[in-house]
């Protein structure tokens, strides 16, 4: 099994020459065995395996991989997760970077902060950390488990169905986000809640939180803005469902594994 350390930090003695550098090429990732340029902002991931594994933000206009660079979907499916979830990072952190090199309350240029993953701002000393956004997941079950609600959303790039998800709002604790997302997605109210998992997910980057639900009173009624349609599934009659990168197909399987 692959070892793998997050650090904001390089320990003493890294040996850069041996470390893995994925180049971030807009949101796409080109993963080489030496930095494109030494003059291109790098972020420290962590260590893979005892290798130094680094973010290189690439700058606009410059691909280092001649077109060779994937997205994190396409990534998924040629490397191994524990791989993924490095190259997810690389993104996030990059993507941070590039996205707060000014301060947000006094527009003044910001700094980098050498002990922690921050930014700061010289002039009012606002801090900015990587940006990280909650979000829940549940499958709601029915009828002893029997059943399962499973959902083809708006925003959904294939015609399958899926667990509800949501962001957690300002004040909100997770089960609360867990009720109040399933109440306006699909109309139903649920009882009991049970935590299963999670995941970091970088679309863009949020932090999947996974909850089994059972269903205790409602018919559905699909929010239409969010929603093309919600149905009851037993285990024998499933429509497409998610592939297996997502903390959603490992809820389904879950489920089905019960029966």
């Amino acid at each position: 099994m692959s070892r793998l350390v997050l650090s904001t930090q390089p320990p003493t003695g890294i040996d850069d020459p041996n470390g893995r550098w994925f180049h971030i090429v807009g949101e796409r990732i080109w993963e080489d065995s030496e930095v494109g340029d030494p003059g291109w902002p790098r972020h420290f991931l962590g260590l893979l395996d005892d290798r130094a594994c680094w973010a290189v933000e690439v700058p606009d206009h410059h691909d280092p991989s001649d077109g060779a660079a994937l997205d994190l979907r396409a990534y998924y499916g040629r490397f191994d997760e524990i791989d993924w979830l490095m190259a997810g990072r690389a993104v996030q952190i990059v993507e941070w970077a590039r996205t707060h090199r000014f301060c947000g309350r006094c527009a003044t240029p910001t700094e980098p902060m050498g002990a922690e993953r921050a930014m700061r701002c010289p002039a009012c000393r606002l801090m900015a950390f990587p940006r990280l956004a909650p979000a829940i997941i549940t499958l709601v079950t029915r009828a002893g488990g029997s059943e399962a609600l499973l959902a083809n959303g708006v925003q959904f790039r294939g015609p399958w169905y899926s667990c509800l998800a949501g962001f957690v709002e300002p004040g909100e604790n997770l089960e609360s986000a867990v009720r109040r997302e399933v109440a306006e997605e699909v109309g139903i109210e649920v009882g009991s809640i049970e935590y299963r998992g999670s995941q970091p997910w970088p679309f863009p980057h949020s932090l999947m939180v996974g909850f089994r639900a059972e269903w205790v009173a409602g018919d559905i009624v699909c929010d239409p803005a969010e929603i093309n349609d919600a149905q009851w599934f037993g285990r024998d009659r499933l429509p497409p469902i998610p592939p297996g990168i997502s903390i959603a197909r490992r809820l389904i399987d879950g489920w089905l594994a019960e029966g």
